[in-house]
């Protein structure tokens, strides 16, 4: 008997065909992937499982009971468990707060915090071996401390079945390991996880069989043993994936971003950055590295202590982000729901909304032009939608992801900062998004792109530079190193001497 088996799902959204008929079986005590591009109707079958949304055909059978729908509360009580890739936790919380948050400890009739708090210290520590201040809330934590308390609140329900959807997607490399390590556990312990990831490197070392889905429907299992990821990845796509890190010959022009002893207090000491034009520079390094608050800096969100930025030789003083963009400095964030994208409002709207100068004359807006543009921009980055008008909440996370660069590329800006851009995105479209990057610097634009995935710096920069505790720990030419290399930069384990600026093509 199956510890869950999604049958025969059906589910339409208006004229969206979700799920085609997708079924997926996770055998007790086994980890069971689950691959599919964006838009391939993963998040639909987490949600029918998860009780929010009820399918038009199909069952759902847990444990071998069968039911046609499920609600909420009946998933939690049947134990099945979810680890989802938003951190959905109030952020006025404590750890303790957050971690018992509906299953509250007491003493009589009174919540027991100081027990929860001293509950919720033992429990980071067991599994992730992680401390955190005392009193700490939530909205204070990084990314990846609010995911892995996500998964720990998750594990306090002892659940039968666990579902983790991107869990990975906020951690680095040391807490991924540590992850999957403990995902393994679990399962030796008895459990039956389903896994969904676009990384199919944590596919092929972490699960026993994965279920690939296309256009709503499940197209194969195969087992990662006898499989290998390049095969997965053309299931995927139904298309060879010819080059994963496609890059443009570029000849490397005149140093557009110039950044000079730059320091910020408790953030980062002493940055000296440079960015050619036609040039992709990787920035890296591990949570508290301080390169997300560099990053904010050169957009105008937060002011340095010393040190000077100039762009195309000019002493830059930006005090907002609208400094930063009217000087022609872009940035995609690595929050794009909340800071990327305005999901109320259309594609169309999205697509010109950083740009709408372009279209407008004495302060009217030349509609017909924004329309022509966002067509073309829907056309030209392969955003599957069911039309400009349409809202962007109804999009993937990875046509929300193009939007949210689309935007920019409506613009024309001079330096694109692109934090963790492929992040929560699947295969096919990782190399669209990589391809657009590349046109960025064949028009002549400066890059910069920060990211914890290190193949990807190393697939698509030219230069790597790894920051650790705040200061430059050492500097690469991409095609002459490796992750292991950028790693023990990024821990201090090494310091390597410099590279020198490269003054000729891309490779």
């Amino acid at each position: 008997m199956a510890a869950l088996h999604l049958q025969n799902l059906h589910k339409r959204f208006g004229a969206t065909q979700a799920l085609d008929g997708a079924s997926v079986k996770v055998e007790r005590g086994t980890i069971h992937g689950l691959v599919g591009e964006n838009g391939a109707g993963k998040s639909t079958l987490i949600k029918v499982l998860a009780g929010i949304h009820k399918a038009d055909a199909g069952q759902v059978s847990i444990d071998g009971q069968a039911y046609a729908a499920l609600s909420p509360r009946q998933v939690d009580q049947l134990g099945v468990q979810f680890i989802h890739q938003e951190r959905l936790l109030p952020a006025s919380f404590t750890v303790g707060e957050a971690l018992f948050f509906g299953h509250e400890l007491r003493r009589g009739p009174f919540v027991d915090r100081r027990r929860q708090q001293r509950e919720a210290d033992r429990l980071l520590a067991h599994y992730f071996d992680l401390q955190l201040p005392a009193g700490a809330l939530v909205g204070e934590l990084s990314s990846a401390e609010r995911q892995v308390l996500q998964i720990t609140r998750a594990l306090i329900r002892q659940p039968k079945i666990l579902v983790f959807d991107e869990p990975s997607v906020a951690l680095v490399k040391r807490e991924v390991d540590q992850l999957l390590r403990i995902i393994k556990r679990l399962r030796d312990q008895g459990l039956s996880i389903l896994y969904i990831s676009h990384y199919l490197q944590e596919i092929d070392s972490l699960c026993d069989d994965v279920t690939v889905l296309r256009n709503g429907r499940d197209v194969a299992v195969v087992q990662p043993r006898h499989t290998s990821s390049a095969a997965i990845a053309r299931l995927m796509v139904n298309r060879d994936v010819q080059d994963m890190y496609p890059k443009a010959r570029v000849e490397l022009g005149e140093p557009l971003l110039q950044v000079r002893g730059l320091s910020l207090a408790r953030r980062y000491r002493q940055i000296d950055l440079e960015v050619r034009r036609g040039e992709i520079v990787g920035l890296t390094g591990l949570v508290g590295s301080g390169a997300k608050a560099l990053f904010k800096t050169l957009f105008g969100v937060e002011r340095a202590d010393g040190g000077s930025v100039h762009l195309n030789g000019r002493l830059l003083q930006l005090r907002s982000p609208g400094e930063a963009i009217a000087e022609g400095i872009a940035l995609v964030p690595e929050e794009r729901r909340s800071q990327g994208i305005a999901p109320v409002l259309s594609v169309l709207e999205n697509l010109t909304l950083a740009g709408l100068g372009r279209f407008t004359r004495w302060g009217l807006l030349n509609r017909r032009k924004e329309r022509a543009e966002s067509v073309r921009l829907i056309d030209e980055l392969a955003i599957k939608a069911p039309g400009p008008n349409a809202a962007v909440s109804q999009l993937s996370g990875g046509n929300q992801q193009k939007v949210a660069l689309g935007k920019w590329l409506s613009r024309r800006s001079a330096v694109y900062l692109l934090d963790e851009p492929c992040v929560g995105v699947d295969v096919g479209a990782k190399v669209e998004i990589y391809r657009l990057i590349g046109r960025l610097v064949e028009e002549g634009a400066a890059v910069l792109v920060l990211s914890s995935d290190l193949p990807e710096l190393l697939g698509i920069s030219d230069r790597i530079v790894v920051l650790h505790r705040g200061e430059i720990a050492g500097e690469f030419r991409a095609g002459e190193a490796d992750s292991d290399q950028l790693l023990a930069c990024a821990t201090g384990a090494v310091t390597p001497a410099p590279a020198p600026v490269r003054e000729a093509e891309h490779a």
